[in-house]
């Protein structure tokens, strides 16, 4: 009886061994999946931070010649240009203008291509200044084609300029400059002028502001 006893003790200890065996193989098992599972998260989490993701979007850029001029162009020149001559030879003038720029190297070219830079800088402040404000039309084209305002528009048209002509480079290279507002005009924040040999009614209503050649301006 002893002896069934302890053979049958024997046998349970066996079976317990075996189980117990089995459970550690099993928390072996899942201490190596559950490391995998990191060690994939890890992974994926690299992947994300590491590969670079590629977003199709439209790229804007400006077209060779319109209207502006590169950002590090314009701080060059107006910090190294002793004048407003040297900053007019600074300034490229290849390629085609946009429309509102032509508009207003167009008004500096009828209007003022005879005066010194200065004075067609001042013609074309004017433009600038009448389009920022609310008073007048929004751009330069429609400032520049404003009914009864500048005398060489005939019929709402200008008339045909001599593109090839040095008074035409000059009148982009101060359009671009007026523009971007590279240069400090005489002219300040006119609105108005006249030529100096004759006396609109309206013009002692507004404050003068500077004579510049064959032009007077007003605020």
């Amino acid at each position: 009886m002893i002896r069934k006893t302890t053979g049958f003790t024997a046998i349970i200890a066996a079976i317990t061994l075996t189980i117990l065996a089995g459970a550690e193989g099993s928390g072996a098992n899942a201490q190596v999946a559950a490391h995998a599972t990191d060690q994939n998260a890890t992974e994926a989490q690299l992947t994300e931070e590491v590969v670079p993701v590629f977003v199709e979007k439209p790229v804007v850029q400006e077209l060779p010649g319109d209207a502006e001029l590169p950002a590090e162009n314009s701080t060059d020149s107006t910090s190294s240009a002793s004048s407003l001559r040297e900053l007019v030879s600074t300034i490229p003038t290849a390629g085609q203008l946009s429309d509102e720029l032509h508009c207003l190297a167009g008004a500096v070219y009828f209007e003022a291509r005879g005066e010194p830079l200065e004075g067609q800088l001042a013609v074309a402040q004017v433009i600038v200044n009448r389009a920022e404000d609310r008073r007048f039309p929004s751009s330069y084209c429609g400032v520049v084609y404003q009914r009864s305002q500048f005398s060489f528009v005939k019929g709402g048209r200008m008339p045909k300029v001599r593109t090839g002509s040095a008074a035409w480079k000059r009148a982009e290279a101060i359009a671009r400059i007026a523009h971007r507002g590279l240069w400090d005009s005489k002219a300040g924040d006119a609105l108005f002028f006249h030529a100096n040999y004759v006396r609109p009614r309206w013009s002692h209503r507004k404050v003068a502001l500077a004579t510049i050649d064959t032009h007077v301006f007003y605020r």
